[in-house]
């Protein structure tokens, strides 16, 4: 398993060790002791699967205190561009962003911790995307940020007028006008 960190303290891209025959293949989608060994520890409680279809772009979302979640993403069909956004206030990248391609194909996954904005939009024709979160859903802390944020700069590699919004997503407020729960 390859462990990389990115530009932003604590986001990890993870790549497994994928051992292909004539079979097809097997690899560790996730081991607790690779990632204790590089002083990467957390408790997952939870596994969520969602399936979206070309478009969709899910977030930019996030739970505060005390139900605050870090998440570990891949994808088990499909491709998306997986983002996660800085919102901890007092982090010299706050506001900046990791987007990275994670597909079936690829294996690749992203390790986003707590106090960052989650979100993905599906470049396939669909995708099913599995992801572990450090602790429970509880819709009353559940927040989020604008995914077309302009001072964000995120591209979503789906053009504007096919992307698929929810109307919960379509509201949410722009990083300027947003108080982050993340001090």
């Amino acid at each position: 398993m390859n462990i990389t960190p990115t530009h932003i303290d604590g986001v990890y891209i993870i790549e497994p060790r994928v051992f292909n025959d004539a079979r097809g293949h097997f690899f560790e989608s996730y081991n607790k002791l690779r990632l204790q060994d590089k002083g990467i520890e957390y408790n997952f409680v939870q596994d969520n699967q969602s399936k979206s279809s070309y478009g969709v772009i899910r977030g930019l979302h996030f739970q505060k205190a005390p139900h605050t979640q870090a998440k570990l993403l891949r994808v088990v069909e499909g491709t998306i561009i997986d983002v996660a956004v800085d919102i901890r206030k007092n982090s010299p990248t706050y506001g900046q962003h990791v987007a990275i391609e994670l597909s079936a194909d690829n294996f690749k996954q992203l390790l986003i911790p707590q106090g960052f904005a989650h979100g993905f939009s599906v470049i396939s024709e669909t995708a099913i995307v599995q992801y572990k979160c450090t602790d429970y859903y509880y819709p009353e802390t559940e927040g989020g940020i604008s995914f077309n944020d302009s001072s964000l700069g995120i591209d979503w590699k789906v053009p504007t007028n096919k992307a698929i919004i929810s109307e919960k997503d379509s509201k949410l407020p722009l990083l300027q006008d947003f108080i982050t729960p993340f001090i």
